[in-house]
């Protein structure tokens, strides 16, 4: 499974970059809100941290609004990944730019047909928010694995990036089912590396080495 953070906050970026497990970025305008500064300077520093895909959202809700702006997006990078909303003017732009060889993130994605639809139209990925599905009443991995079933039926390249991940159990489960990416928080990502056992024998190593008397180095 590959790892992507979600966050414009370079900081954290370079810090889980640093450890190997960042596979790629993704963002939104709450996002860029949340980090306060400008949406193309902040997306091009990413870009230079992560050599993975970096989601960067349209906010045109036309067609042709959305290739104006897909335009200005996709020269900041080569590993661009343009997002785009799930709709039909959605939809036509992600053709648009996937057959013209750019990366396209379908996001906003709610159901199994929605998903089908954009491997249909060539996404790169398609982004199921498990978290806010879990908020109105449903289950956010069963839409992971009705839409591993349905891409695994017809071989589409499409790749399941699973987002609003809101804990660990988020990111198991969806292994589990074999989904391809999750794009989570950088907290929920180093919530993955802590254990209680871990702490204790960590814990008991230190003090039986105090009693050594020994020094390393």
């Amino acid at each position: 499974m590959k790892f992507f953070a979600d966050t414009a906050d370079t900081n954290d970026i370079r810090d889980l970059a640093a450890t190997g497990l960042l596979d790629g970025v993704t963002t939104n305008p709450s996002l860029i809100h949340k980090a306060g500064r400008d949406f193309l300077e902040v997306v091009a520093e990413i870009c230079q941290i992560v050599d993975g895909p970096v989601s960067a959202e349209v906010v045109a809700l036309d067609y042709e609004g959305m290739m104006r702006e897909a335009e200005v997006v996709r020269k900041i990078a080569d590993n661009i990944a343009v997002k785009v909303p799930l709709t039909i003017d959605g939809l036509k732009t992600c053709k648009s730019l996937t057959d013209d060889g750019t990366m396209v993130n379908v996001t906003l994605c709610f159901s199994a047909n929605q998903a089908l639809l954009a491997a249909k139209a060539g996404a790169t990925f398609i982004s199921p928010f498990v978290g806010r599905h879990d908020d109105n009443g449903f289950d956010g991995m069963q839409l992971i694995g009705d839409i591993r079933l349905i891409y695994d039926n017809y071989a589409f390249d499409t790749e399941i990036l699973v987002a609003s991940v809101r804990h660990p159990i988020h990111v198991l489960e969806a292994a589990k089912i074999g989904a391809d990416v999750m794009t989570a928080p950088p907290s929920v990502i180093r919530q993955l590396v802590k254990h209680p056992l871990t702490d204790k024998g960590i814990e008991g190593f230190l003090a039986d080495w105090a009693k050594t008397g020994q020094k390393i180095g």
